[in-house]
């Protein structure tokens, strides 16, 4: 058994790149529509995969029509 077999093959790195820049895109045009700090969920949603994306629901969605 090689070392090879332990890594990500090419096609899963490039699914993740994909799915983390969606996601920190899709965070920081909604935060941006929402005048809710753009720059700091697109840049936190690039980081990681789900919790930037549930926090932010949870803070946009949940805790604000709770608060109104």
């Amino acid at each position: 058994m090689s070392h090879m077999d332990n890594e990500l093959p090419l096609v899963a790195w490039i699914g993740i790149a994909v799915l983390l820049f969606a996601q920190g895109t899709w965070l920081f045009l909604d935060a941006r529509k929402r005048g809710r700090f753009p720059w700091f969920w697109g840049i936190w949603g690039l980081t990681g995969f789900p919790t930037p994306l549930v926090v932010y629901l949870l803070v946009t969605r949940v805790f604000t029509k709770k608060a109104k």
